[in-house]
Order: C-alpha cells, then structure tokens, then sequence
C-alpha cells in the first residue's frame, strides 16, 4: 500500500473537481463530501459501497467516515429539492459560502459534481444508482 500515491490520486481528483466548480480543493472537498454523504442515506448501503469502489481511497474513507452499515434508506429525501436542502444541512456552516444562497445555485453545483462523478464511475454503476432513487433524482443524475 501506497499512501502518498493514493493521496497524490484524490488531490488530482480534488483538484479536477474543483476546476469543474470553480473552487479550491479544500472547498472541492467539502462539497463532495456532502453530496456523497446525503447519497449514502439515500440508498442501500451494498449499492453504496459498489458506487464510493471506483473512487480514490481517500475521498472512499471520508465517504464512509461516521457511517454504520445497518443505516436504512431515508425514503423521506424523495424530490430533488429534498435532496439538495440535505446537502446543505449536511455542509451545515459552510453550505452558503460552498453551495450559494439559493436552491437554484445549490443544485446547479451538485449536478456538476454528479456529472463530475460520471466521468469517474462507470455507467453500469450510475444506472445501478439511479435505479434505487425515485424518478425526480434519478433524471436530475441522468441530466448531469
């Protein structure tokens, strides 16, 4: 095992995503922590370790960080609205300076963050993903 290599990966993943968003990689960071984070609550916990596997090992750690297996879905983030205001309660004081004032920008930056990810996860993956969410999600994922 290789630390500073796989370090060395999420920095240029980080940095590749915050080029796409027009942030730092500190602020990339929080972000994508954030969006991956509300996901893991979204959908089954298999799916979930299937989706974070294609990604560096150290955006995977912070992916999983405070996470026990046996959560359950939360059925009750079911519009993309429910899903963005998740987001941001999970990006907590940092959600304005990272996401914008309103819905509209908020979302708009996590659909490049998905569209991001869809570069970096393979299609059979995403269709996995986007499978277990409801209709709204799953097409604003589809759009990115």
């Amino acid at each position: 095992m290789n630390f500073e290599k796989d370090v060395q990966k999420a920095r240029i993943f980080l940095k590749e995503l915050g080029e796409q968003l027009g942030v730092d990689e500190r602020k990339a960071d929080r972000m994508l922590r954030a969006v991956l984070r509300v996901l893991r609550r979204r959908i089954s916990p298999q799916e979930y370790l299937d989706f974070i596997a294609q990604l560096p090992i150290c955006i995977k750690a912070e992916a999983i960080n405070g996470w026990t297996l046996n959560e359950f879905p939360d059925k009750s983030i079911k519009k993309v609205e429910d899903f963005v205001k998740a987001v941001m309660e999970e990006d907590r004081q940092a959600a304005q300076k990272d996401f914008g004032e309103d819905l509209e920008e908020a979302k708009e930056k996590i659909r490049k963050i998905f569209a991001f990810l869809k570069k970096h996860i393979s299609e059979g993956e995403i269709k996995d993903v986007e499978a277990e969410l409801p209709e709204a999600i799953k097409e604003f994922i589809e759009e990115a």
